[in-house]
């Protein structure tokens, strides 16, 4: 969507150079019956240039594009009006643009949910690295099976993780019965005091979506808007909170697995590829089981703790819930899975309702 405005905004921008070369006598344009004065000429010139600046500023800009946009409208409208019996339709297209501009501002102006992710960021960024690296002593009280995959995955002599980073792309759905839609998103993980903060964007029956996911200390929420205008689905209290307790952890084990040595974390080698651990923050604890291969890679991970929103987009119910990984490639120094799934283990069916694929890990750096 991005992309056709952009190309909307360029062809806009094309039109108006037309004012200006029939200004300055560029081309011959019988169909303009108007004159155009160099004065007004050096107007169209301008919005032309605005309006392609806007269409660039959209990709490089996003959070500020729409305010170019909106000078470029401005300008536009001034070489518009005393042209009007040619131009009149500019004044239409300029309306269109005025409602991209507008849908712009809601989604990252800074009352959109992407400004309250970007600030939640600022606060807990950090881009200090550990000066302590992850020793063999460190893993030295894991379970055979973990203790095996920290090793895969080249934890070992690099440093400790405080921040992590990870851009995404993937697909989700509300249901199994539901259509997948695509989505982009990135997230910012501090592991203490723990935090996760993920922000989505999607795209249903072309209109854009937006999503939110918080959890802070001991409180976690999650909104999701549609053309950043209606909110189709909000959630907080105790057992969101709870739920995505399970998240962070999960994040833990699949983003970032040297974090997995803090020693607050219990474990349980249930066999040589099994491991179950107890993870608890602020307050809140939950447990899981995390499944290798023979080589020693994070297969699975399984946990009875994660709840599941429900249609009315209040109410929760407790759902096993998992999230089967693969594909594993370098990200840097270490080596982690690049492709994911979350599936709700339903008593009418099994299904997958999102997956991903990790673009980029970064850890302790604070995105830009």
């Amino acid at each position: 969507m991005a992309t056709a405005f952009a190309i909307l905004l360029v062809l806009h921008a094309s039109i108006h150079l037309l004012g200006a070369a029939k200004a300055f006598g560029w081309a011959d344009l019988s169909q303009l019956r108007q004159s155009i004065s160099q004065a007004q000429g050096v107007l169209w010139l301008a919005s032309a240039l605005l309006f392609t600046v806007t269409a660039t500023a959209l990709f490089v800009w996003p959070r500020g594009w729409w305010l170019i946009g909106a000078g470029a409208i401005a300008v536009s409208m001034l070489a518009i009006v005393p042209s009007w019996a040619d131009a009149k339709a500019g004044a239409g297209v300029n309306g269109i643009v005025a409602l991209g501009l507008v849908l712009g501002c809601l989604s990252q102006g800074p009352s959109s949910l992407r400004a309250e992710y970007e600030a939640d960021v600022a606060r807990h960024a950090s881009d200090a690295t550990p000066a302590r690296l992850v020793t063999e002593a460190d893993l030295a009280h894991l379970p055979p099976p973990v203790q095996r995959y920290l090793h895969v995955a080249g934890v070992v002599g690099q440093p400790r993780v405080t921040t992590f980073h990870v851009r995404m792309h993937g697909r989700i759905r509300e249901g199994a019965q539901h259509r997948w839609m695509p989505l982009r998103a990135e997230q910012y993980n501090a592991v203490r005091p723990g935090a996760r903060l993920f922000y989505l964007t999607a795209a249903m029956f072309t209109i854009p979506v937006q999503g939110y996911h918080r959890y802070v200390g001991s409180s976690a929420s999650m909104r999701v808007k549609a053309a950043a205008l209606v909110t189709v689905a909000a959630a907080e209290g105790p057992e969101m909170t709870h739920g995505e307790t399970v998240t962070l952890f999960n994040d833990m084990c699949v983003m970032a697995p040297a974090t997995l040595i803090d020693r607050a974390i219990e474990w349980d080698a249930l066999d040589a590829r099994t491991a179950r651990a107890r993870f608890t923050n602020a307050g809140y604890a939950i447990s899981s089981d995390l499944s290798f291969n023979e080589a020693g890679e994070l297969m699975d991970f399984v946990s009875d703790d994660r709840y599941q929103t429900q249609p009315d987009g209040k109410t929760m119910r407790r759902l096993r819930w998992s999230t089967p990984v693969g594909r594993y490639r370098s990200f840097g120094a270490v080596r982690l899975p690049s492709e994911g799934q979350g599936r709700w283990h339903d008593p009418d069916g099994e299904y997958a309702y999102i997956e991903l694929t990790i673009d980029d890990v970064q850890y302790n750096v604070a995105p830009r």
